[in-house]
């Protein structure tokens, strides 16, 4: 198989899961608005406008491959305090506990394939040659 249809297939991957969480978070502005505020957070409706920003558009650019470095280091960025603040699983018991331990796990996962594919960058003869 073509190394672009992996490089566009990994793309999709990762991309599609901020893409979609922007537009829900449209789509269910009150709910989200709601968790917000049981986070504590200040300045909720300018928070959430720029969560949505930062998703669609940090989404759409790695999707695209418009600008995807810059689209990449936003998400791996706006990564670190989401997860700190939203998926604090060491604040929980039992069966909660592991829901915010996956998410907390995921976004993890999601920032080092992120950092992995910056490196892999710096170093081509870590890539498969044509």
């Amino acid at each position: 198989m073509n190394h672009q249809y992996f490089v566009l297939s990994g793309r999709v991957l990762v991309s599609v899961i901020f893409v979609l969480s922007g537009l829900s978070k449209i789509v269910d502005w009150n709910s989200n608005t709601q968790y917000m505020v049981s986070a504590g957070l200040p300045m909720i409706p300018l928070l959430l406008i720029a969560a949505i920003i930062t998703e669609v558009a940090g989404g759409l650019s790695v999707l695209l491959g418009w600008k995807a470095r810059w689209g990449a280091l936003l998400l791996f960025l706006y990564l670190i305090p989401v997860t700190l603040i939203f998926h604090n699983f060491w604040a929980y018991s039992g069966i909660e506990m592991q829901t915010q331990l996956v998410n907390f796990l995921k976004n993890l996962s999601i920032m080092g394939g992120y950092k992995a594919r910056r490196t892999l960058k710096r170093f081509p003869y870590w890539r498969r040659t044509k």
